[in-house]
């Protein structure tokens, strides 16, 4: 019901931009400009966990796109969700070699929330991504479809306030494919996603829930990939030093 409420209340409620809070329009040119405007690249926190797939963002987790992931997630502003999951799908194509448009499945897989946080919030945040980005990548060309098949096998705690080593402590081995799910995932191209990218411990364990389920590697790259909407501003600082 909660989440009924919010998809009515977005279309007849006065709006304002989810980055900095301009009236009546859901994300200005600015904000938009800050979300879209730079060219996705590879994020690499560090330290880097074990195991962490090779991830693609598409902006810094900072000022109006900070704003505008939270105004998503905890204020349920679902309307944002066409704007990130654009950004997601350009992450995608950059991290897959489909920048181009050119044709090839891929299947998108969520790094599932916490019940609990789910109910509080009255809706998926990044599954909600997850599937604007594939109709993204539908409309341009890329056959894509969201599979959620990743769930929780224990409570974790709340990563707020959690150190990278805690962080990745909290969530060892809490993640696994849910039954059925292999013979699915075995016959398309994964490509995980999350709307953030912190400290990557929440990839790190999401891809090493599908190694356990037998599935090693990315079938086009031979690597994991992962694509977020955005990364904390150090870890393409750790990236630049890297190249």
């Amino acid at each position: 019901m909660r989440g009924w409420w919010r998809e009515i209340a977005g279309l007849v409620l006065p709006v304002a931009c989810g980055g900095c809070g301009r009236p009546r329009v859901e994300l200005c040119e600015d904000c938009r400009a800050a979300l879209h405007g730079a060219v996705p690249r590879r994020a690499r926190p560090a330290p880097e966990p074990s195991g962490l797939p090779v991830v693609h963002a598409a902006a810094a987790y900072e000022n109006a796109v900070r704003a505008t992931l939270l105004a998503h997630k905890e204020r349920g502003v679902l309307g944002l969700s066409r704007e990130l999951g654009s950004a997601l799908a350009g992450a995608v194509r950059a991290g897959t070699g489909q920048a181009g448009g050119r044709p090839g499945p891929l299947l998108l897989v969520p790094v599932p929330s916490a019940r609990r946080a789910v109910a509080a919030r009255g809706h998926d945040p990044t599954r909600r991504i997850a599937l604007s980005a594939a109709g993204e990548l539908r409309r341009g060309g890329v056959p894509a479809q969201v599979a959620s098949v990743l769930r929780q096998r224990r409570p974790v705690a709340d990563q707020s306030g959690l150190g990278a080593r805690q962080r990745q402590e909290n969530l060892a081995g809490a993640l696994e494919v849910v039954a059925g799910g292999e013979r699915m995932l075995a016959t398309e191209r994964v490509v995980l996603v999350d709307d953030l990218l912190t400290t990557g411990a929440s990839l790190a364990e999401a891809a090493r829930a599908l190694d356990a389920a037998g599935l090693r590697e990315d079938k086009g790259s031979g690597m994991r990939q992962a694509a977020v909407v955005a990364a904390s501003p150090s870890a393409f600082e750790i990236n630049r030093n890297c190249q």
